[in-house]
């Protein structure tokens, strides 16, 4: 059965369009909200991206620095091992410095590190 319509006076009508103009704001600012929240998703990752590049070249970067310094006290202990002969205690004292030194540059990269995944 059809229901049949009853008549609403003026005002009814005036509020009911009014309502009808509220409901149809509300769900054009629900989808801006959504068209907003995929855009700011969108720039997030993208600066992400760009943001772990960078971190990608810099952890490449104090590898590199880090692996020298390595390389440098491996072939500074040769040849202070060479060159001491018996004197042990002098081998041992300059290749202690060389690695104090080396720790406390991988100590601050991995400081850098934690403090950009902090950020």
């Amino acid at each position: 059965m059809a229901k049949t319509r009853m008549p609403m006076s003026r005002e009814a009508r005036a509020a009911y369009r009014e309502i009808e103009r509220g409901v149809d704001r509300l769900a054009r600012s629900i989808r801006e909200i959504r068209i907003g929240l995929r855009r700011a998703e969108r720039r997030i990752e993208k600066d992400a991206r760009v943001r772990v590049r960078a971190l990608r070249k810099d952890a490449r970067t104090q590898l590199a620095l880090l692996q020298a310094r390595q390389r440098e006290a491996s072939s500074r202990l040769g040849r202070l091992a060479a060159a001491a002969g018996d004197s042990w205690r002098e081998v041992s004292d300059a290749a202690d410095a060389a690695l104090v030194d080396a720790r406390k540059v991988a100590a601050a990269v991995l400081a850098r590190f934690q403090q950009a995944l902090r950020g």
